[in-house]
Formats: structure tokens, C-alpha cells, sequence
């Protein structure tokens, strides 16, 4: 089962590689294009009621809840039962998506002062003009994501993964085409057609797709399905609303302070996709048919080995990201148009909007245990608790302290999510097995210790380097406070004995014996 995961985590972690450098390059050609100018804020809210759509409707969730209906019947050796379940489930949301679209094309401009409550009216008009671009690319997205479920389900992961690395060059492409806001609006939609959707529908012939209209409200299925992401469309979580906020929020700091925060939590979800989402994707099947096997402990097992790895890994890339964000967000969004105090915002939040990357980059991988267990309601209510118990915290922090003070809740916020995440499954984990804690204390010590260590190099050493914007001093302290601290942290860990590193390192070294074999 490992090694299935492993196999699977290394397609998608190459391929969430490929497409965060992409998505690197994309923020590149936005951020030397618009800047944190009002466009550019206008821009990234431009996303929120589109992506509000996709989450009312379980968008993110195809793959959770679908899985295990698909496998379920591909099991029982009832192929043409499975294909008949993603009909009617496809069908029904075609017609809500449709409808949905047309609701929210109509009553953009009375929803626009609501999302983004710090606007003026020619960014409110931008924004609505944007957001209907927008707004059809969920259609695509939530069909093609239910297209990628049914390959995943298949052990076909290389066409889900390859599928957002086209759709961010679509982005690129448009803004380099019209330089423009609108001109990345566009590229999202033409991407949404040709990556998430059109992508997995063509492999999707090839695993024998049979597919037809099918509006079957009584299907079984589909109750299965529409019961299952019930909870997933009713809760808005943490995991989701952390964006809106930060969006809602940031629009009341005056011009630029949206594109700050949105650059900063950009460049922590690059590592956070590497480690976490690659994780959490690649061990689901796995997990959910590790369930209906009967195989409890296993799961659990594979579940907090995956866990403790991936912690690992992101502990790494938060000292780098804390160390030399400033540096990282200069060489990413360029020194044109934004200036040096802006590409110090830029970096502050980072640093902060980090301390949570462990906990976004766990929960990927935490709460796909309880979908592998047939419990999607608790982390939909945690994460809905969570996000209401935490809004005025944001407020708050907002008023204090700005643009930090909202990278600090998102930190918080997630944190604590994670923990309580962490808390119910390890009860869940106690009706079907002994739980695993022993360990875990020490683990976080000696993981912690490292991380702390590698920190305080870095940013020591930082201080008696120049700290002038030209290329050649960013590059200086990015080359060199990044690599001491990426040395520190790993010798750190490797004294501490953190089992978890041999096992990357092991990894890495079979890759390699294998490239060599086949080459």
C-alpha cells in the first residue's frame, strides 16, 4: 500500500511541482503587470463568488465523495452501474450549475459592495465585469472535476495531475496576451475548458466513459452522493472561507493591501500543494479502500506515516519561506511595479501566514481520514465553528495591526482547526483500533527544535548581509541565508534521529537508483 502511495504522491508531487513553478511564473507575469494596483486587487476578489459556487456545490469534494461510490461498484464488478451513477450525478449538476450561474450573473452588481466593502465604484464595476468572466469556469471545473474522480478511483493519476499545470499556462497566456486584469480572466476561463475539464473527460474514453443525460432525482447514487456532500455545501470551513476573509478584510486597508496578502498566501501554498495536497490526493483512494477492505489499522497506520512526513517537509519550507520571504517576493513579482515597502509587506505576511503552513499543508491529508470513514458532516461543522468563533479575531488583528495582524489569524485560525481535527480522529480511531500517539511528542520536539534552529540562522545571518533591492544583494541573501538555513534544519533533524527524514531520504535515493536503472 506504501508504495501505491508513494507511486501516486510522486505523480502528483511532480506534477504540483511543475505546475506551482508555472504558478510561480504566473504570479510573475501578474505581478509585473498589475502590481498592487487597484485592478489587481479588483482581480483577486473577483474570485470569491465564482469559487463560492464551486464550494456550495462540493467542487473541491468530486474526488472525496465520488470515489468511493465509483469503486463501490467497479468492485462489485457492476462497470456499467458505476458509469450510470457518474451520469446522473453529472447530469444533476449540470442543471444546478447552469442556473446557479445565471442567479449570480444577474445579481453581481447588488453582491459586489457586500464582497468587497472597501471598493470604490470603479473597482466595484471592475469586479463585477471580472467576476462574470469568471463565473462559467466552475461549470468546467466541477465537470471535470467528476471526470478526474472517476481516473483517480481507476488508478489514472497522471491525467488529474498534468490538468491544473494547463490551466495555469492558459492564465499566463491571457495576461501576456492583453496585459490586462481581464486579459488573466479570460485565461482562467479558456484553462478551465482545456485543463480541469477537457483533459480528464478525453482519458476518461479511454477507461471505457459512458456517459448520458440522466436527470434521475430517485437514483440512489445520487442521494448517496448529494447526502455525502451535504455537510461539505452547507459548512463553510476554515479551509475555504480563509480567502474570503482575508479579501473582505483587506479591502478596508486601502489600495494594494489585497494583492499583499493574496502574493504572501500565494507563495506559502506552493510548498503547501508540493507536500500536502500531493499527500492527501494520492493516499485517498488508498485510504477509502483500505476502509471497505476491513483493514482499519492499516489505514490508520498509513494515515499518520503519510502525516509525519508530509509535517516534515513543510517545517522545512516554512523556515525557507520565514527566513528569505521578502527576497523570494522580490524575485517572484519583480521591483517595477511594486516598490521595496510593498515587497517588505509582501514578505512580513508571508512570514506570519507561514507559521499555519503546517496545518494547511496536515489538514489535506487529516481530514481525508474521515472521508476514507464515511465522515464528511465533522470537518465541515469544525471547520464552519471555527471559521465563525475566528472572524472577529480577524477583525480585530486587522484593526491592530494591519496586514500582518490578518496573516496572523489565518495562522491561528488554521491551527487550531488542525487540532481539533487531529482530536476527533484520534476518538474515531479509538472504536476501530488503539490509536498511535506514543511518539507524537517527541516527534514535534525534535521537528520544532530543527525548524527553530534553522530560523534563527537564517534570519542572524541575514542581518549582516546588504539589505539593498538590487539583484545582486537579493540574490546574495536568498542564496545564501536560504541555503544555511535549509543546511541548519536538516543536520538538526538528522542529529535529533527524526526517523521521518530517513524515510524521505530513502525515497529519493530509490527514485534515483531507479532514473539510473532506466536510463
Amino acid at each position: 500500500m506504501q508504495r501505491r502511495i508513494g507511486i501516486a504522491a510522486g505523480i502528483w508531487g511532480v506534477s504540483i511541482l511543475l505546475s506551482r513553478l508555472v504558478g510561480l511564473v504566473r504570479e510573475a507575469v501578474i505581478g509585473r503587470t498589475l502590481g498592487g494596483s487597484a485592478a489587481a486587487d479588483a482581480y483577486w476578489t473577483a474570485f470569491v463568488l465564482p469559487d463560492f459556487l464551486n464550494y456550495l456545490l462540493a467542487g473541491g469534494a468530486l474526488s472525496i465523495v465520488f470515489i468511493p461510490i465509483f469503486q463501490r461498484h467497479f468492485a462489485a464488478g457492476e462497470e456499467a452501474r458505476g458509469w450510470q451513477a457518474f451520469s446522473s450525478i453529472s447530469s444533476f449538476l449540470v442543471l444546478v450549475l447552469s442556473l446557479a450561474t445565471l442567479a449570480l450573473w444577474v445579481l453581481l452588481p447588488s453582491l459586489a459592495p457586500i464582497v468587497a466593502p472597501g471598493f470604490d465604484a470603479a473597482q466595484l464595476a471592475l469586479l463585477v465585469k471580472l467576476s462574470r468572466i469568471l463565473l462559467p469556469a466552475q461549470i468546467f471545473h466541477v465537470l471535470g472535476g467528476l471526470c478526474s474522480a472517476a481516473l483517480q478511483a481507476r488508478d489514472r493519476h497522471a491525467v488529474p495531475a498534468l490538468a491544473p499545470l494547463v490551466y495555469t499556462l492558459c492564465i499566463v497566456a491571457g495576461g501576456l496576451a492583453l496585459r490586462s486584469a481581464e486579459g488573466f480572466a479570460w485565461g482562467v476561463l479558456a484553462g478551465s475548458v482545456l485543463g480541469p475539464f477537457l483533459m480528464p473527460l478525453v482519458a476518461c474514453r479511454g477507461i471505457g466513459l459512458r456517459w448520458s443525460p440522466r436527470l434521475a432525482l430517485r437514483d440512489p447514487d445520487l442521494r448517496l452522493y448529494l447526502a455525502r456532500s451535504l455537510p461539505i455545501m452547507l459548512g463553510f470551513s476554515i479551509v475555504v472561507v480563509d480567502d474570503w476573509i482575508l479579501r473582505r478584510e483587506g479591502t478596508l486597508l486601502g489600495p494594494g493591501a489585497v494583492s499583499a496578502i493574496t502574493y504572501a498566501k500565494n507563495l506559502m501554498k506552493v510548498p503547501m500543494g508540493i507536500f500536502g495536497l500531493a499527500a492527501g490526493v494520492a493516499a485517498y483512494p488508498t485510504l477509502a479502500r483500505l476502509v471497505a477492505q476491513g483493514k482499519p489499522e492499516e489505514m490508520r497506520r498509513t494515515l499518520w506515516s503519510t502525516t509525519r512526513v508530509m509535517l516534515v517537509l513543510a517545517f522545512a519550507a516554512q523556515a525557507l519561506l520565514t527566513v528569505i520571504g521578502t527576497e523570494l517576493a522580490a524575485l517572484v513579482y519583480g521591483r517595477g511595479k511594486l516598490s521595496p515597502e510593498e515587497l517588505e509587506a509582501i514578505g512580513g505576511a508571508l512570514r506570519l501566514v507561514s507559521i499555519g503552513l503546517c496545518a494547511w499543508s496536515a489538514q489535506s491529508v487529516i481530514a481525508r481520514g474521515f472521508y476514507a470513514l464515511g465522515n464528511t458532516w465533522l470537518p465541515a461543522l469544525l471547520g464552519t465553528i471555527v471559521a465563525l468563533a475566528a472572524y472577529p479575531l480577524y477583525v480585530f488583528l486587522r484593526g491592530e495591526l494591519g496586514l500582518g495582524g490578518l496573516a496572523l489569524a489565518s495562522s491561528i485560525a488554521i491551527l487550531v482547526y488542525v487540532a481539533l481535527l487531529v482530536w476527533m480522529l484520534t476518538r474515531d480511531f479509538d472504536r476501530i483500533a488503539t490509536p498511535e500517539t506514543a511518539g507524537w511528542g517527541l516527534f514535534f520536539m525534535r521537528a520544532l527544535s530543527a525548524l527553530g534552529l534553522a530560523i534563527g540562522a537564517g534570519r542572524t545571518l541575514i542581518g549582516f548581509l546588504p539589505q539593498g533591492f538590487g539583484l545582486r544583494e537579493i540574490l546574495l541573501r536568498a542564496g545564501l541565508c536560504g541555503g544555511v538555513s535549509m543546511l541548519v534544519f536538516f543536520l538538526a533533524a538528522r542529529a535529533s534521529g527524526l526517523e521521518e527524514l530517513r524515510t524521505i531520504l530513502g525515497f529519493l535515493r530509490r527514485r534515483s537508483r531507479d532514473r539510473t536503472t532506466d536510463n
